[in-house]
């Protein structure tokens, strides 16, 4: 009996212009869908509903992937020249601080000190039917000693 192997998936096509605007988009030619779509010759609605498509969604993360790959080369370039050639005391600081800290390099948190105090304030609406309503504030332990007291005006409880 021979046994059936799975198929390769075939390679979808993405259109030239699609491709072109993802390209675009990728190199920051175009900032928008609506950009892209209108340098490319295409409608909006037509972009957008092709890079929802799952290939070529694919295609646009691997594109965008490769851009900021290339372009991480460039930016820790950029962040040694703010280190050793900035003006401001404050921009190379940051800088340096940035730097650090994707190196993994931390200063400690200071202590946090949390302070739960259980305070419950309000009213309170009886809604049993075995007991006509009444309404009654909520005192706190400290204050009023934990037992509801009753509203001025409010009829008296048993």
């Amino acid at each position: 009996m021979s046994e059936l192997l799975p198929q390769p998936e075939k390679r979808r096509r993405i259109p030239p212009r699609v491709r072109e605007a993802v390209a675009l988009i990728c190199k920051g030619r175009a900032r928008t869908i609506t950009a892209a779509a209108k340098k490319v010759g295409l409608s909006r609605e037509y972009l957008s509903r092709a890079l929802g498509e799952p290939h070529i969604a694919e295609h646009l993360r691997q594109r965008a992937a490769r851009a900021v790959a290339i372009l991480s080369g460039h930016a820790a370039a950029r962040i040694t020249e703010l280190i050793n050639k900035s003006r401001s005391d404050h921009v190379a600081f940051e800088a340096s601080k940035f730097s650090l800290g994707v190196a993994g390099i931390r200063p400690q948190p200071e202590a946090q000190l949390n302070v739960n105090i259980d305070i419950k304030a309000g009213f309170v609406i009886d809604l049993t039917e075995d007991r006509p309503m009444k309404l009654v504030a909520v005192g706190n332990a400290a204050v009023g000693g934990g037992e509801p007291a009753a509203l001025p005006g409010a009829p008296a409880t048993e």
